[in-house]
């Protein structure tokens, strides 16, 4: 990560906006990252159309520290083919080989592009739209999102042919590093492309990976010792829960949302009986929801733990949907319904 002061942020800003008109028309269709007008959802929606054409069978290629990799002169190469101002191609080399403090340590920097760089997303699709022609000529059908690459092919063989090729050509041609460890044949609804499983038919699933990654940020948000009021932590729960919405919308996860979204609530009654501290408290917090004075002196006298008080009756009963919704809370159940569109 490389972090550019105002004036070369400034300065590598104008090279983007020049050089983006030149670039972008001759990019292939098939790339989707930092580009105008194309987003991760369009996509999807292609990679869906390929598999739903038959194409069961994924390519998934990991570019090892692509953005650590990439070769100077090959991509000054590249530019050159299409840029004929030398002193603009000077600054650019220039900007590649600024010095990096690292540690409080000046080091020059010899390949790669600078995360963080304005200037970094347009040559990291110069440099990639060499695979792009690559995988065209050859009529494979693939999506790109920045270094995130799928091919789809329909068999097991035609997989490892087509996996073994590219492969060389990246590594020989290209001078960039494949990481085999992550890189693999994998079936479509195997696959994690942009936090998604493709699923038969060309329909989108939420992968394995996005949906822990969210219940971690929801776990650490409801942690039970965090000294904030209830009516805080719905609010960040809304940020959190409202953007990944957003983005993740067009997978099937109903059944998903809904196991989530009953665990996330049992968490929330069980940080809100927490903040009673005493039994007192927990009874006439409860007594307000007009849940039973019976059921509610029965919890507070429990020597259950909090978890297990969070799924009691009167818990259930005073704490149920309508009063979340009162209190401000952000339903990924009901967001979805409206959300959701089947067809891709």
């Amino acid at each position: 990560m490389g972090i550019p002061t105002v004036k070369d942020r400034v300065v590598q800003q104008s090279i983007s906006q020049v050089l983006q008109p030149i670039f972008d028309p001759k990019f292939s269709s098939n790339s989707y990252g930092f580009r105008p007008k194309r987003s991760a959802h369009q996509a999807l929606r292609q990679a869906c159309k390929f598999v739903k054409s038959g194409k069961t069978k994924a390519v998934d290629l990991d570019l090892a520290k692509f953005f650590d990799e990439v070769n100077h002169q090959r991509l000054m190469w590249l530019l050159s083919t299409r840029i004929g101002d030398k002193p603009l191609l000077r600054l650019i080399l220039k900007i590649l080989k600024t010095d990096i403090l690292s540690d409080g340590l000046q080091e020059q920097r010899t390949k790669g592009t600078a995360q963080g760089s304005p200037l970094s997303p347009l040559l990291s699709n110069i440099v990639l739209d060499e695979l792009d022609q690559e995988l065209s000529r050859r009529g494979l059908n693939f999506v790109r999102y920045a270094d995130d690459v799928q091919i789809l092919v329909s068999s097991q063989k035609s997989a490892e042919r087509v996996q073994a090729s590219v492969i060389e050509f990246i590594e020989n041609k290209m001078k960039l590093k494949v990481n085999r460890e992550k890189s693999g044949i994998k079936p479509c609804y195997k696959v994690n492309f942009l936090g998604h499983s493709l699923l038969h038919g060309g329909k989108l699933g939420l992968s394995k990976s996005s949906e822990q990654r969210l219940k971690d940020k929801l776990k650490m948000i409801t942690h039970r010792k965090r000294g904030v009021s209830f009516e805080q932590i719905l609010k960040e729960l809304t940020v959190v829960t409202q953007g990944w919405l957003q983005y993740f919308h067009l997978a099937q996860m109903k059944s998903k949302l809904i196991t989530i979204e009953g665990w996330l609530r049992r968490r929330l009654k069980c940080f809100r009986l927490k903040q009673c501290k005493r039994a007192i408290g927990v009874v006439r917090f409860l007594q307000k929801l007009k849940v039973e004075k019976t059921l509610c002196w029965r919890l507070a006298l429990s020597g259950k733990g909090w978890w297990r008080l969070s799924n009691s009756p009167a818990s259930n009963i005073g704490m149920n949907n309508n009063w979340f919704l009162e209190q401000g809370f952000y339903s990924l159940t009901l967001n979805y319904q409206k959300l959701f569109c089947k067809p891709l």
